[in-house]
């Protein structure tokens, strides 16, 4: 079956592939912000074979269309066989609902499959956006669909703040988390930044960035189709090595990264170390959106290179941002080490609907204690960052 038709809506449709819907009404909705939420990286995803059913991660597209059939919005979900590769960690609900004789998986996830990007989940075309009904009611089918397919759970990942709010107002629950992102109020170059930072820390970020370019690498950025396919086999190498290091799962496929230059042109920015015989030794895969850089992946070989990873993934995402006018870089999941770098914790957001009253009054009462735990730590975190003066405010409510 190719796609579902839940009965209550008849403007309502599921898709189990991105490629049933034209990718020119999906980036109507998606807009052209946000790299992300493309018709063509989600559909690279699905074509590369790192997202399908094999994977637990089965699309459910949700499309909801005009009396005249047009798209008047989107959103990409999958429904979840297990919790990996999302970033927002339900596991102990799933293990506490099972313990009590429940069934958590199969669930829907309303997110970018391997990517914990903050960005738009619920998308309505342009031209609708100004009235929050077609928001709200994308919402309802969420919760919908969730009982209509008899699963447990529904969950909206790394949503902005405005779907967040909405989804809260509607009965969700709320979830904070904190990620760390760098930006760029118009420097004209790296040492703008450099003279924005306490003394200490200046000299010690120019001395990371010095220790790293002095120990015979050469550093390149390169885009979209100048990207070669051997580069592309070197930067798989280095993304698998990584994954093994750190115990985890290798999600993406590798022909998936030669889909992504094909497809997303210039906006894919990999940054390259080579020894000077001109062999690839570590690389940083970013994708660029209309005012920032998102890191996504980065590995290299075994090696001795000092300071290699803070150069390669931090420092020349920097120069990259300031040279082409971007307002922010967002430097991925995790990694306290960032804020000794400039990068700023930031608030991230998601909602959840939980069928089970119990399990829903349970999960409540954890994410309020999480959020007062989280809002106490963004204070703390930000009193740690290396600059002279704080013109980050953080938030007073979530």
């Amino acid at each position: 079956m190719s796609s579902t038709r839940p009965p209550a809506r008849s403007g309502l449709t599921l898709h189990r592939r991105i490629a049933e819907i034209a990718a020119t009404q999906w980036d109507l909705c998606a807009g052209d912000d946000n790299p992300f939420v493309s018709h063509a990286f989600l559909c690279a995803l699905e074509d590369s074979g790192s997202v399908d059913a094999r994977t637990g991660w089965l699309p459910q597209h949700m499309v909801l269309r005009m009396a005249d059939g047009s798209i008047a919005a989107v959103a990409p979900m999958y429904v979840k066989s297990h919790s990996f590769g999302e970033y927002v960690f339900d596991q102990q609900w799933a293990r506490a609902f099972e313990d009590a004789g429940g069934a958590y998986y199969p669930k829907l996830q309303v997110a970018v499959p391997f990517s914990p990007v903050p960005g738009p989940r619920l998308l309505v075309r342009a031209d609708l956006r100004g009235d929050a009904h077609m928001t709200r009611t994308l919402i309802a089918a969420l919760r919908q669909v969730c009982g209509e397919l008899g699963l447990s759970s529904t969950h909206v990942t790394f949503c902005e703040p405005g779907e967040y709010d909405l989804m809260g107002d509607e009965g969700w629950l709320q979830r904070l988390g904190v990620q760390y992102h760098w930006d760029n109020p118009g420097y004209g170059g790296f040492d703008d930044f450099l003279g924005t930072l306490a003394s200490r820390k200046r000299k010690t970020l120019r001395r990371e960035r010095r220790d790293a370019n002095n120990c015979g690498l050469v550093f390149e950025t390169l885009r979209g189709p100048d990207i070669t396919e051997e580069l592309w086999d070197h930067f798989y190498r280095f993304y698998l090595s990584t994954v093994d290091r750190k115990w985890g799962s290798a999600y993406l496929r590798r022909p998936f990264f030669s889909l992504l230059s094909q497809r997303l042109g210039a906006r894919v920015v990999l940054m390259i170390a080579r020894q000077q015989d001109g062999t690839p030794v570590a690389g940083a895969l970013n994708l660029m959106g209309r005012d920032t850089l998102y890191g996504r992946n980065w590995g290299c070989e075994r090696g001795d290179w000092p300071f290699l990873h803070f150069e390669l993934c931090y420092y020349r995402a920097m120069d990259f941002a300031i040279s082409h006018g971007l307002r922010r870089v967002e430097a991925g999941a995790q990694g306290e080490h960032k804020l000794q770098r400039g990068y700023r914790p930031c608030l991230t957001h998601s909602a959840h609907w939980i069928e089970h009253p119990g399990l829903r009054h349970a999960v409540a009462e954890f994410l309020g204690h999480e959020r007062t735990a989280i809002l106490g730590e963004m204070q703390a975190l930000d009193a740690m960052t290396p600059y002279r003066t704080s013109d980050c405010p953080l938030p007073e409510t979530a």
